[in-house]
This record gives C-alpha cells, sequence and structure tokens, in this order.
C-alpha cells in the first residue's frame, strides 16, 4: 500500500511540473515578445495593442487560468496552455480547415471576446503565439488530428463535450431551476447575483449599465451547453474543480447560458478583408443566438425559462 501511495504521489508531482511554466524567459528580443504576449494575456480588454478588438470584459485568463506558478494558461483544468504550440498546425471541425496557432487564438476575439479577429501577423498576434510557445517548450510536436487542443485538454475535452450533450438533451424547467440555486450558493459570490463580474472575477452574461455587452457571445465555445459544462466541471468553483456533481455542472450552465448574452454573426466579427487578409476557414457564414444554440440539442429556450 504504501509503494502504490508513492507511486501516485510521484505520479501527482509529475503531473504538477509538467503544467508548470519554464523557469526562465528566453533572451533577447524573443524573450521581449513572449513577455509582451503575457502582459496581453493578462490585460486583454485594457491592453494598448488589444483593447480595440475586445467588445467585452474579459481576458485571455479569464477562462485560461493560471496555475501554482501564477502563470496564465498553466491551470491544471480544461483549457491549459502547456504543450498546446506542439499540437499545431491542427484540424478544426468548426472552421473547416487546418488550423495555425495564431488561426486559433484570433478567433477567440471574435466570439469569446466579442470583438474584431486580429490581424495574423500583427504584433499582438504574434507576441500571443509566442507565450504560447514559450509553455509549450519542451513538448514533443505532434500535429492534432482531431482537434485544435493540447494532448491534455484532447484526454480531456473531447469525452467531458460527448458527455454532457447527452445530459443536456434532457434538461428541463425544473434543471433550469436547480442551476439557478448552484449559482447562487456555488458560483454568485464571485460572478455576482446578475452575472456582472466582481473585482477580478469575470462576467459570465448582461450589460454594463452603459448598454455594452460584459462577457462572451453566442459563437464562443463556452456559450454551447456541452462545451461549457465539460469547461466547469474541470475548472469550477476555481480551485475545487472536479468537486461539483455531473448534474449540478449541466444545471447551472442551463442556467447561465439561458441569460442574455450578445449574438454572433461571423461577418460582423471580420475586419475588411484589405485590412484583415486572408481568412484560413471554410466557413464564411456563421450565426448563434443564446435560441439557437438551445435548439441544437432540441431544447426550447422559453420553456427551460419558464416551464411553459
Amino acid at each position: 500500500m504504501k509503494f502504490l501511495i508513492s507511486i501516485l504521489l510521484l505520479a501527482t508531482i509529475s503531473f504538477a511540473n509538467e503544467m508548470l511554466a519554464p523557469k526562465d524567459y528566453p533572451t533577447g528580443e524573443v524573450g521581449k515578445l513572449v513577455k509582451l504576449g503575457e502582459d496581453i494575456v493578462n490585460n486583454t480588454d485594457t491592453h494598448p495593442l488589444t483593447k480595440n478588438f475586445v467588445g467585452n470584459k474579459l481576458q485571455c485568463k479569464s477562462c485560461h487560468l493560471k496555475g501554482p506558478d501564477g502563470k496564465v494558461g498553466t491551470g491544471e483544468g480544461i483549457s491549459s496552455w502547456v504543450g498546446t504550440a506542439a499540437q499545431f498546425p491542427a484540424w478544426s471541425k468548426r472552421e473547416k480547415t487546418v488550423q495555425s496557432l495564431q488561426d486559433r487564438s484570433n478567433n477567440c476575439f471574435m466570439r469569446s471576446m466579442n470583438g474584431k479577429r486580429l490581424i495574423v501577423d500583427s504584433k499582438a498576434s504574434m507576441a500571443i503565439a509566442a507565450y504560447i510557445t514559450w509553455l509549450s517548450e519542451g513538448t514533443p510536436i505532434k500535429m492534432n488530428e482531431k482537434g485544435p487542443w493540447s494532448t491534455h485538454n484532447t484526454k480531456l475535452y473531447p469525452k467531458g463535450v460527448k458527455h454532457f450533450k447527452a445530459i443536456q438533451k434532457k434538461a428541463t424547467h425544473k434543471n433550469y431551476l436547480a442551476g439557478k440555486d448552484v449559482y447562487a450558493k456555488k458560483c454568485a459570490s464571485c460572478h455576482g447575483q446578475n452575472g456582472e463580474g466582481i473585482a477580478v472575477f469575470p462576467p459570465l452574461w448582461g450589460k454594463d449599465a452603459n448598454g455594452n455587452w460584459l462577457s462572451y457571445n453566442t459563437g464562443a465555445g463556452m456559450s454551447k451547453l456541452d462545451k461549457a459544462a465539460s469547461w466547469v466541471r474541470s475548472n469550477m468553483p476555481l480551485g475545487q474543480g472536479g468537486s461539483l456533481s455531473d448534474q449540478e455542472v449541466a444545471d447551472v450552465v442551463l442556467f447561465m447560458n439561458a441569460q442574455e448574452r450578445a449574438p454572433f454573426d461571423l461577418q460582423k466579427a471580420l475586419l475588411p478583408k484589405e485590412e484583415m487578409g486572408y481568412y484560413n476557414s471554410a466557413v464564411l457564414e456563421e450565426k448563434h443566438t443564446v435560441e439557437s444554440n438551445f435548439k441544437s440539442l432540441g431544447l426550447d429556450l422559453q420553456q427551460i425559462k419558464t416551464g411553459k
């Protein structure tokens, strides 16, 4: 028994070490670019190079959580960036093309940031890619044929999405009410009673006093009931990922994503072609609303919210 405990402890320590950022930054201009990228992922909505491309109050760190080393993207749950750069180019089912690392991160600005897609060879785009690549140093290169995720996230994310899709398809008004209760007890102390966010904790839905959207739009992965549930189970409550039951996770995500958020229209999220350059996607028309996201799983939004 002692031997088994020792093996498990060593495995845990090894895993934790794998999720840490390198001890040292690169030198010279490469190091400066990595540090710039780190600054941007910490302050995405206010940084001079990215603030005009962001349409809400989120930062990259809102989803790509910090690990024990304090670095964005080294959290142990789904959405860790450690090893991610070594998986690209990677297939994207959403875009129906093989994507670069910069394609992947720039598209987050359209969806999770509710803004405009970064220009692929801009300084901000290069800097974010440099930071993620730094976190991936030492990871063997293995392009991902399944999706644009690291090896770590590939082991967790697709399986979690499939699992929660089956649960969410059975959702009812009772699940919505249960999710409202879970939110009040487990989430509101950080994210606010009305999803507005509190201090450093990000907003989850709604608008500010000036009518500006606070959180991700309906084209973001987090707006999808199955994808968001997979992320929440892995990461929330903060520092207690895995502490909620699967049904609690499904219910609270049902409640959260039934709330008001910005609709997504791909064409409105792209800069003019002469400014943006080539857009690496076979999908050029895409629209989503809260209603359509629910409908994609066979759910009626109003019935879920009101029971009628």
